[in-house]
């Protein structure tokens, strides 16, 4: 049973909009070449979708955490070694981005051309995760 009567359908349908409207802002930062600020917005997109995965899954509101393979665990997701490294990686563009210390050094880090492959990246696991909310 669902705590506090939420309507499950709303809540999924709030994390799907508020991803695909980072999916928007994280292709205008990259095509402005605000790399960082895009692997940050990329960041959000997979938590967000990963939230509405685990409101469909467990009829429950999301934990409030934004490390993407506790998310995925408590979706039950059972992940590949190469999925558990693309999680991870994404997990640190949301630290890398925030934090003054980390963020001079992972501005250096998002060349175009390293931008584009983790871009890439999240693409493709947005629409795989996409897959999973409609199953």
């Amino acid at each position: 049973m669902m705590q506090n009567n939420i309507n499950k359908e709303k809540l999924i349908e709030y994390w799907i909009t508020s991803s695909d409207e980072d999916f928007e802002t994280m292709i205008a930062m990259f095509e402005t070449k605000r790399y960082s600020w895009a692997l940050f917005v990329g960041h959000l997109l997979i938590e967000k979708l990963l939230k509405a995965l685990f409101v469909k899954i467990n009829n429950d509101y999301p934990p409030m955490i934004h490390n993407l393979l506790r998310l995925a665990e408590k979706c039950n997701i059972k992940l590949t070694d190469e999925q558990l490294l693309v999680f991870a990686t994404i997990t640190a563009f949301n630290i890398n981005a925030r934090y003054d210390d980390y963020k001079m050094s992972f501005q250096k880090k998002c060349t175009p051309e390293y931008s584009n492959i983790w871009v890439e990246h999240i693409k493709e696991y947005r629409i795989w995760i996409k897959e999973l909310l409609i199953q």
